[in-house]
């Protein structure tokens, strides 16, 4: 029996998914209960799959992160790893922002026929938008300054309870540097149970990822099913602006890091994370699709558990070129709309603040919204204007996390093949 490759698999469940998903959205708009219930349906399952995703993460992260920690030897060792991936995560970011700023200027989609697209355009769904308003009411720039707060948490269970990943981060580093500094005997014993986790840990996520296909089904189809085709046509300037701005991050910019920096065959690296993008796609989640991401970078692209364990967890906290990306196009594009020319200092001023939120928003509920909050009040403009984004958010969110991942991804291959390690997809 022919048995397709994983990420064939999703791809077909992606298809299908937005077929069955354009059905529903048909029978509900005409008020046929049986849309509902599929709906219903592929919701639970989708559901059920992104939870099982979740439940894995925390022991995952700090399992991964102790004994990555703990088998990287000296302290000199720890330093250079992490400065090679902050490195690397910084240009990489600032990359995106920049080619985001680029294409933004570019095609100019806020404005339409020549008049800005505020009186233009439908604000969205006013029930959305007041939700919405009410998660972002009182940010501002101090946000950042709270990513700080959260490195350290008071309360390592809570901090676990609540998702915050950057204080787990931080939790896992200390404890496995501090434990390669006690007696041999406990120091072995530690880091066999740590070990043993972590090898348990990726049993479950080869578990789970056998649903894989079946979960990004119902995820994609409840999406379609929710948003439709028709709702984009006032905004696909702007939705357009945004694929092809990560487009170009994607096929130009991380390629050419990829070959250049890291001497590798990008596209091996695409076609060696596939399961983990289309998962990210699927999900919109770079910390659920985590256990995908480290079984990718280890069986694919062959890079060792020593490396995949300390980048990735930091990527999927602190990484998030898509983001930066979408959050600069979204902040020059609401700007645009309100009519307002935007001077080279406000431009780079939006650039900084991208690159800031893009690492210390992520933490927060409405991320990429609470962040784009944040860039609006630094250049004055109303808060209101989130509106124009909410129609596309989801989908654009589901692909903006797809770039996070594959970023990601690249940054892992590059500390690999700087550490010396020979991965699948040498050039």
């Amino acid at each position: 029996m022919l048995k397709l490759p994983l990420h064939w698999q999703i791809l077909i469940a992606i298809v299908a998914a937005i077929i069955c998903g354009l059905i529903v959205n048909s029978l509900n708009q005409n008020e046929i209960a049986a849309g509902a219930h599929v709906q219903n349906g592929m919701q639970f399952v989708g559901k059920l799959f992104l939870n099982g995703l979740k439940m894995i993460i925390v022991p995952l992260i700090l399992s991964s992160i102790i004994s990555g920690v703990a088998t990287l030897g000296q302290g000199s060792d720890l330093g250079r790893l992490g400065g090679k991936t902050l490195g690397f995560y910084m240009a990489s970011s600032l990359m995106a922002i920049l080619t985001g700023l680029l294409v933004v200027n570019l095609l100019t989609p806020g404005i339409i026929n020549g008049e800005p697209a505020k009186d233009l355009l439908n604000l969205g769904n006013s029930e959305e938008l007041s939700s919405t308003l009410e998660k972002i009411e009182g940010r501002g720039t101090g946000d950042i300054a709270a990513v700080f707060h959260r490195m350290l948490p008071a309360n390592i269970v809570k901090a676990a309870a609540e998702g915050q990943m950057l204080g787990l981060i931080c939790f896992g580093l200390l404890f496995g540097f501090f434990m390669t500094r006690i007696e041999s005997q406990y120091k072995e014993t530690l880091l066999n149970v740590w070990q043993g986790i972590f090898d348990t840990m990726m049993g479950i996520t080869l578990f789970i990822m056998k649903f894989t296909p079946i979960g990004v089904f119902g995820l994609v189809g409840n999406t379609v099913a929710s948003t439709g085709l028709a709702s984009f046509k006032p905004l696909m300037i702007f939705f357009i602006t945004v694929l092809l701005a990560l487009a170009a991050h994607t096929f130009i910019t991380m390629p050419l890091m990829l070959k250049y920096i890291a001497r590798v065959n990008p596209w091996g690296q695409l076609r060696g994370m596939a399961p983990a993008l289309l998962t990210a796609f699927s999900t919109a989640s770079s910390s659920g699709t985590l256990p995908v991401s480290m079984e990718c970078m280890e069986k694919n692209i062959g890079a060792s558990n020593r490396t995949t364990s300390f980048v990735l967890p930091l990527g999927a906290t602190i990484n998030m070129d898509g983001t930066a990306l979408y959050e600069c196009v979204a902040a020059m594009f609401i700007a645009q709309a309100y009519g307002l020319d935007l001077t080279f200092a406000t431009q780079f001023t939006i650039v900084i603040i991208a690159l800031l939120t893009s690492i210390g928003v992520a933490g927060i509920p409405a991320a990429s919204l609470v962040a784009i909050a944040v860039i609006l009040a630094a250049v004055g403009l109303p808060a209101e204007g989130i509106g124009l984004l909410l129609v596309t958010d989801r989908i654009l969110d589901m692909l903006r996390t797809a770039v996070n991942i594959f970023s990601d991804s690249c940054c892992a291959t590059f500390v690999a093949r700087t550490e010396g390690e020979e991965t699948h997809i040498a050039r």
